[in-house]
């Protein structure tokens, strides 16, 4: 997991094919890989809960307003 102070990234889910634990176009928490990145994957917290490696197609990054960050951000601290 991030640690804490640390500011958050968020991805978009644009494909789910294969992959149960995620929802299309539900923004998810990355998390800095830089191994899984060389490797065309990322890692991100789905909704299981815990972090996993995706292929890089499946997401997108869209810029997000800082309103829209903090509720995110607000909203992964809480496990919502």
């Amino acid at each position: 997991m991030a640690s804490p102070g640390r500011k958050k990234h968020f991805l978009l889910c644009v494909r789910t094919t294969g992959h149960d634990d995620l929802e299309l176009r539900k923004f998810y928490e990355h998390l800095p890989d830089d191994g899984a990145a060389r490797e065309g994957y990322v890692r991100v917290v789905d909704e299981s809960g815990e972090d996993y490696l995706y292929p890089r197609t499946y997401f997108i990054a869209v810029p997000l307003s800082r309103e829209a960050e903090r509720a995110l951000a607000r909203r992964t601290d809480k496990g919502v």
